[in-house]
């Protein structure tokens, strides 16, 4: 999905919370560990993670009040629940509050593996889906580069050039002259094709919440944060990012 995903694990006994670090660390994927959980919740209250894997039976807040809670504030979150203590009841009740799975203990790292790249698998369509939502929302022109003019071929031509690579890409112009057009080309001609193409207008951008826009928040992390918001950076990951209309004072100024 991300080539390294951020998963958090939430449980009170140590061997479980190194054993599923050690695992999953393996595959290149970031994992924070948490006791119980007051301590998960706090540590969810300041970043979002891709997948949380969390035990049922803890100290404190009950890992089903903590599902729960979790899924209050961000309704998008993919929950595993793992337990000692698995019941018909119990998985049915986690399913209902909004877990992805449901895992009975022991579980071998194999089982961990595949369980967190179904979940993984599930993440990214959910965000693909939400992009889809968010570009239905806007209307685009037609996304072909047409001209047949000398000036409009040299375009062409450093379209299929920049295309295949990883470089940063300037496309400099007055404004409406279709300098998205031409990113969306190249796009088209980029290994990134099949990714998402993610557009930022930053004439529209307030300055107060431009961190907020590129790099996602979670509910409640200030004034105004009622839900989660995915940042850009993360809605276009393995894609492009379009920043459009970026005020020339801001690529003028000092380096």
């Amino acid at each position: 999905m991300y080539g390294k995903a951020n998963i958090l694990v939430i449980d009170d006994e140590e061997s479980m919370r190194d054993s599923c670090r050690q695992t999953l660390s393996r595959d290149g994927n970031s994992v924070e560990v948490a006791e119980n959980g007051t301590k998960a919740l706090a540590v969810l209250a300041d970043r979002a993670f891709d997948v949380v894997i969390l035990d049922m039976k803890m100290p404190g807040p009950s890992g089903m009040e903590v599902l729960k809670r979790i899924k209050r504030s961000d309704p998008a979150a993919v929950v595993i629940v793992i337990t000692g203590y698995a019941t018909v009841d119990s998985a049915v009740e986690a399913m209902k509050n909004g877990a992805y799975d449901f895992v009975p203990k022991p579980f071998t790292p194999d089982t961990l593996r595949v369980i967190v790249k179904r979940a993984l698998e599930k993440r990214q369509l959910d965000l693909e889906n939400f992009l889809l939502r968010d570009q239905l929302k806007t209307s685009f022109g037609p996304d072909v580069v047409v001209g047949r003019s000398e000036s409009m071929k040299k375009v062409e031509d450093l379209i299929r050039k920049v295309g295949p690579t990883d470089s940063t890409v300037l496309i400099s112009g007055e404004s409406g002259t279709d300098k998205e057009l031409v990113a969306r080309a190249i796009h088209r001609a980029s290994k990134r094709r099949e990714k998402p193409f993610v557009v930022v207008d930053c004439g529209s951008l307030v300055e107060n919440l431009f961190e907020s826009e590129l790099f996602g928040h979670v509910k409640g992390s200030f004034i105004g944060a009622t839900a989660t918001k995915y940042g850009r950076f993360e809605l276009a990951n393995g894609g492009t990012l379009f920043f459009d209309e970026i005020p020339q004072r801001n690529c003028l100024g000092r380096r």
